[in-house]
């Protein structure tokens, strides 16, 4: 009950302010690239309110050889399995709830375990994550504020993050480490978010490289360079 308090209350907002939009019968078919991304790219993903459903929008347009994805999902701890199995079941990619040490490689998609948080570590050329207890995060475990900077610190310029609907601030000030180190970034619009908080943040913070529509966040993430210039 005492968690419950200190969240009960932005969850009420939450759902006063969302925007309720019927899932699609089938998820699209996958997009095209016109350009194959570095196999040493590494993509995270950040979500809450009505993230679920963006997610299952941005993988089910991803090809199977897609660089590694990290996905942080604010998710309670038994619904995160089920969440990675049916993301699996419904994508090109391998998609599971990360176990501490699982090793990150293309086509493969690790969703942060509920009640935890992840962090991505790297061992000489490849990518491991940490699963982890600890503080809550701007209210958040899984936070998304956690895995973008450890992000920004493993892969700096070989990210891309995209942070997508949800209430609060967790992911902003991640995702101006990963600009700041040189990823590229990308935050959902306003209008095809059920709740604009989280990317409202970061657009304000001037994290979001990039502000695109939930359809077009797969084809960006596709087409994004390892260009973009470090912020100071």
């Amino acid at each position: 009950m005492g968690e419950l308090r200190s969240t009960l209350a932005s969850k009420i907002r939450a759902a006063a302010v969302s925007r309720v939009r019927r899932p699609q019968a089938a998820p699209p078919p996958p997009v095209s690239s016109p350009a194959q991304l570095p196999g040493d790219t590494v993509i995270a993903i950040g979500a809450s309110t009505g993230g679920t459903e963006a997610i299952v929008q941005v993988l089910t347009k991803l090809p199977a050889s897609a660089p590694g994805i990290v996905i942080a999902q604010h998710i309670p701890p038994q619904f995160s399995r089920a969440f990675a199995s049916r993301l699996n079941d419904i994508c090109m990619l391998a998609v599971k709830e990360a176990e501490d040490g699982d090793w990150l490689r293309p086509g493969c998609a690790l969703v942060a375990p509920g009640d935890f948080h992840m962090l991505l570590r790297k061992t000489g050329a490849r990518y491991s994550v940490n699963v982890k207890t600890g503080p809550r995060v701007c209210y958040q475990r899984p936070s998304v504020d956690v895995l973008f900077s450890s992000v920004a610190e493993a892969a700096g310029s070989r990210a891309i993050g995209v942070l997508l609907t949800g209430m609060g601030a967790d992911g902003s000030q991640g995702l101006l480490k990963m600009r700041q180190a040189g990823a590229r970034t990308i935050a959902q619009d306003e209008a095809t978010c059920v709740v604009f908080g989280m990317p409202r943040e970061a657009i304000l913070a001037g994290a979001a490289e990039q502000v695109l529509a939930l359809p077009a966040i797969a084809n960006g993430i596709l087409t994004a360079r390892r260009t973009s210039p470090v912020l100071t």
